[in-house]
């Protein structure tokens, strides 16, 4: 396995085949939107369709927005599974729900493709190989799709059988939205008192030698305030569509098991100060 067609060309799929692309090992691309193709210099015309992609390439990597979107590039005259490929290997890079997994994994299944479940993070760094991919599968297969994932990811990490990558995801990015709000909070109080954020920074920072700290919390308030910034509210609107997907996947999956999860509940309903577009200086109480 070699070459890969990348669907979906946004922040993560852009940049994965970006890499791929400067690896010699992009086979084709594709996207409903055929201006997307512009930020891959050099690739292979657009293909018509998913079926088409597959139809081209070794393995193909999923990177559209949801379950919806990914189990109908899969389906249909025009999905990847037409391509008729039993063997294949097909990466889904997306984030979803677990039912949808299994719902894409028993559409594999059938066609006789491989389906690798593979969370990813660290996205502002997709086209410079810097993905580190959480990764659920049989080791076999993973094994062999390492020479696509050595094309673009910075780290592989095997979390366990099919399912384990996405459900790793999941647990990750409650994790990391639970300290971007306790970031938020945090923020208020050194705002108000006219303290340094980036000296807060280095306090949260930790000792690197026994894993780290908290600086990561404050990545949102340390950027430039939203208010009169056109472009600075447009990065924090797609952040907090972004936060909100992933939480309403993470209370989804939490109702499964009967069990709620208050504090992303609470995050969800206090999105937009999450993702600094409004209330800088802290919520005023009652809102």
């Amino acid at each position: 396995m070699k070459t890969g067609g990348v669907i979906g060309l946004g922040s993560i799929g852009g940049g994965v085949a970006i890499c791929l692309q400067r690896s010699g090992q992009l086979a084709a691309i594709y996207d409903v939107q055929a201006a997307a193709a512009d930020r891959v210099k050099g690739a292979p015309p657009i293909s018509s369709s998913p079926r088409a992609l597959a139809e081209a390439s070794d393995c193909v990597l999923i990177a559209v927005l949801n379950g919806e979107q990914t189990l109908a590039v899969l389906s249909g005259p025009d999905g990847v599974l037409a391509a008729n490929k039993p063997g294949q290997t097909v990466i889904l890079l997306s984030t979803i729900n677990m039912a949808d997994l299994a719902g894409a994994q028993a559409m594999c299944k059938d066609a006789g493709v491989i389906l690798i479940d593979c969370g990813v993070t660290n996205g502002p760094k997709s086209a410079e190989n810097g993905l580190i991919c959480m990764a659920g599968g049989e080791d076999g297969d993973l094994a062999a799709a390492k020479p696509v994932f050595d094309g673009f990811a910075q780290q592989v990490l095997h979390m366990g059988g099919p399912g384990a990558g996405m459900a790793a995801k999941i647990a990750r990015n409650t994790t990391y939205f639970g300290c971007m709000r306790a970031g938020y909070e945090g923020a208020v109080i050194a705002r108000n008192y006219g303290v340094s954020l980036d000296q807060l920074t280095l306090a949260l920072s930790g000792d690197p030698t026994a894993g780290g700290g908290l600086e990561g919390a404050l990545a949102m308030a340390r950027r430039p305030e939203a208010a009169g910034n056109a472009d600075e509210t447009k990065l924090r609107e797609y952040f907090q569509m972004l936060m909100v997907k992933d939480l309403e996947v993470a209370i989804a999956e939490a109702a499964r098991f009967g069990v709620r999860l208050p504090m992303v509940e609470l995050i969800r309903e206090n999105a937009a100060s999450t993702s600094g577009l409004e209330y800088p200086l802290g919520q005023p109480i009652g809102a």
